[in-house]
């Protein structure tokens, strides 16, 4: 576990955990990036725990939260999503502390990390934030009233194609497989049909 007393290493760790939190927060469920992100916390605390740290640059990376969580609520998102990543990179490659300087990361390592990971960031968060704030962009209330096809018999249960997509359907009535139907209502993500004659 010496390794992870190398700066350079343990910043690696810091930039690895804080991108795979950021995954996880855009594309949660997997569990797997949650999973990664937890692992390199621990071994950045191990880091944190045995090198010397400056206590500021933790108290900038704990700020970071703020910009980030008012971008997701403010139509000026871009401007706190740059100052979430500029005080998460800034929080990092200051964290662990020099005997003789600012800070003991390489500087050539903190400035490309650096880049690659606000790139990242950017692009990462942009998403997550565009999703969050997308409205649905398919509205099932159109799909009553729509005509569609039986493709098994349908009373309690059955398959019915509307709007070219294939949807569970049930009936008041029995309906053969390949009949024309209209959508009643809905009743969740379950469509309520009726038989129609397709002359009408």
């Amino acid at each position: 576990m010496d390794f992870l007393l190398n700066p350079n290493i343990a910043y690696l760790i810091v930039l690895a955990g804080v991108f795979l939190a950021l995954l996880a927060v855009a594309t949660p469920g997997t569990g797997l990036l949650e999973l990664g992100a937890l692992f390199c916390f621990v071994l950045a605390g191990y880091a944190v725990y045995n090198l010397s740290i400056h206590w500021w640059a933790l108290v900038i990376l704990a700020f970071s939260i703020v910009p980030l969580m008012l971008a997701t609520r403010n139509p000026r998102r871009s401007l706190y999503l740059v100052l979430a990543i500029l005080l998460l990179i800034a929080g990092s490659v200051f964290l662990f502390a020099s005997e003789d300087g600012l800070i003991s990361v390489d500087p050539i390592l903190a400035t490309v990390a650096s880049a690659l990971a606000g790139v990242s960031f950017w692009f990462v968060l942009r998403k997550s934030m565009e999703a969050m704030s997308r409205r649905p962009v398919h509205d099932l209330d159109t799909l009553v009233g729509q005509v569609g096809e039986a493709r098994s018999k349908v009373h309690d249960d059955g398959s019915v194609f509307v709007a070219g997509e294939m949807w569970s359907a049930r009936s008041d009535k029995n309906i053969p497989a390949g009949s024309h139907i209209r959508v009643a209502r809905r009743e969740g993500f379950v469509l309520v049909v009726e038989k129609v004659d397709p002359s009408n």
